[in-house]
């Protein structure tokens, strides 16, 4: 196949996941079909992460495909990745594509030359995520749509006649079997065409975390490229243990503050602030009716704590003034010829 491919995975205090993911990615190295190499970005840990990986990969002999890169701070997720991102591209030897993934995954034996084979057979494919299946071995069979006012207001009722009513406009996208287009890919797992950061930049860093692939996946299909979902190619994710927010704990935290201002950042900045407004307003409505009926019915309260409160304090309804920067990080980068 010949593709040069560069694997970036952020990490910030989950070296053991990290260390787990290379060995699965250890995986790939014998196949000899695809050559690649994998830059680790640790987010200033402060806990030892970045020595721990570097001794993991000498002590399992990866150094000639694996290496660490310190960040000077905890900037986020695509602050991590365009660290390594921009480096690649602007060395000698740029890469083809550019895979992004999660420090909480298992890649599957196959699953990189299936994403690569994915670009050869789609040449206007600019992204393409790979099928994710859950840490219990359960296919998870969604790719996405992008949000909208309809979805933000199902999203928060969590009626089934109301899921019904907008099945098509609903985020999540159930997939079938074999490959096919979608609005946006979970980051967990995605890989990008070279061409792609050449031509829209970097990440946008100012999303922390979340949104952050939702926000590159709509500048990539609005400069012409293409996203794919591709099944074939198998990933494991451990949803939440990176970044601490999952439904499986015992206790559900508060969502974190990132969160909503991630979420803000998409709205105003691919909608503007009538429509961000109105989205907040749909989702405010949706959920106070869920609030009510889960009361009515005596449902069990799963939602993290303090959810409403901290939806209005952070929407624009609260920050009607509030204008996204730039992309920034997002810069256009050229490799050297």
């Amino acid at each position: 196949m010949g593709a040069r491919t560069l694997v970036a995975i952020v990490n910030y205090r989950t070296a053991s996941l990290v260390v787990n993911c290379l060995g699965s990615l250890a995986e790939e190295v014998p196949q000899g079909d695809v050559g690649f190499r994998v830059v680790v970005v640790d987010n200033a840990s402060g806990d030892g992460s970045a020595a721990h990986i570097r001794a993991s990969i000498d002590a399992h002999g990866w150094g000639s495909w694996a290496e660490v890169r310190e960040a000077p701070r905890n900037g986020g997720f695509s602050y991590g990745n365009n660290l390594a991102v921009r480096e690649a591209l602007q060395g000698p030897h740029p890469p083809d594509l550019v895979w992004l993934l999660n420090p909480d995954t298992l890649v599957q034996r196959g699953a990189l030359r299936r994403l690569v084979e994915c670009f050869q057979r789609h040449p206007q494919a600019g992204i393409v995520g790979s099928g994710i299946d859950s840490d219990d071995g359960a296919p998870w069979p969604y790719a996405f749509r992008f949000p909208s006012i309809a979805s933000e207001f199902e999203n928060g009722v969590r009626l089934g006649l109301v899921t019904r009513w907008l099945h098509a406009r609903l985020v999540a996208r159930r997939m079938g079997a074999r490959a096919q287009t979608a609005d946006w890919v979970s980051g967990a797992s995605m890989m990008v065409r070279r061409e792609v950061f050449e031509q829209i930049g970097l990440m946008d860093e100012g999303y922390f975390l979340y949104f952050e692939e939702t926000d590159f996946c709509r500048r990539a299909r609005e400069a012409g490229w293409e996203v794919w979902y591709e099944p074939a190619a198998r990933v494991m994710h451990i949803a939440g243990q990176s970044t601490g927010v999952t439904g499986r704990q015992a206790v559900v935290p508060r969502r974190p503050a990132y969160w909503f201002e991630s979420r803000r950042r998409y709205f105003v900045k691919h909608h503007g602030r009538l429509y961000a407004a109105m989205a907040d307003i749909a989702w405010m409505i949706g959920f106070s009716m869920w609030r009510v009926r889960r009361r009515l019915q005596r449902k069990e309260d799963t939602d993290p704590p303090r959810m409403l409160g901290d939806f209005i304090s952070h929407s624009v309804l609260c920050h009607p003034r509030w204008t996204p920067d730039a992309d920034l990080g997002g810069d256009l980068v050229k490799p050297r010829r």
